[in-house]
């Protein structure tokens, strides 16, 4: 696994240790850690549902075509 490191202002990093507590999580890393997943889940399954819809709306012109 590989790591980064990010230099937050004090106010942001207040900010962010609240939200980890909100979302009882154990550190802003975990939280961190947590929206980077969350982005690029939702990123692939918002490109699979797009390639299936433009799949299925062609379906005709694909045949044509071939």
């Amino acid at each position: 696994m590989s790591s980064i490191t990010l230099n937050f202002e004090d106010k942001q990093l207040v900010q962010l240790r609240a939200k980890a507590k909100e979302m009882q999580l154990a550190s802003v890393e975990e939280l961190l850690l947590k929206i980077a997943t969350d982005l690029l889940e939702s990123r692939e399954a918002k490109f699979e549902t797009a390639m299936q819809y433009v799949l299925k709306k062609n379906t005709e012109l694909y045949k044509r075509l071939a």
